[in-house]
């Protein structure tokens, strides 16, 4: 083996093991969006649970989609209170209470009057994001009927 043969062998040997490592870095460095994928829908999918498990229409007959005057999260007796929710600075419980783990997950909810397949109800659409992933928005639709 010559000399030349020799640097040639190790230019190109260089340069594999330079493109195996540019991608082990890749699968490094994104190795755990798939769990953070699979919270966000978790927040999505518990947001959409208690919204859909309130009532449909205000109990004290009030008209329109959002909060009554003074209401909180934890007072929200029907649908719409929810309309317009945005927690912007992590998922909370009910309460307002941070979640350990998920201060980093925004969540937005609107809820709107429609029809589906001919019968009325209300559109609930949850969407979740994440700070340190600009590409991950979660949205989850579900639907509150009257009956």
């Amino acid at each position: 083996m010559t000399l030349v043969e020799l640097i040639v062998a190790i230019v190109v040997i260089s340069i594999a093991v330079a493109g195996v490592l540019a991608a082990l870095n890749q699968a490094t460095r994104h190795g755990a969006d798939p769990m953070v994928w699979e919270q966000a829908v978790a927040v999505a999918q518990s947001y959409l649970e208690e919204i859909t498990l309130a009532a449909y229409a205000d109990p004290d007959g009030e008209t329109g989609c959002g909060p009554e005057t003074g209401e909180t999260r934890a007072t929200y007796d029907d649908v719409c209170d929810y309309n317009g929710l945005n927690d912007a600075s992590g998922a909370v419980d009910r309460n307002g209470n941070a979640i350990t783990g998920l201060e980093a997950y925004n969540v937005q909810v609107s809820v709107a009057d429609g029809t589906l397949n001919g019968v009325t109800g209300r559109r609930i659409e949850v969407t979740v994001t994440h700070d340190a992933l600009p590409d991950l928005q979660i949205r989850i639709a579900g639907w509150r009927m009257n009956y």
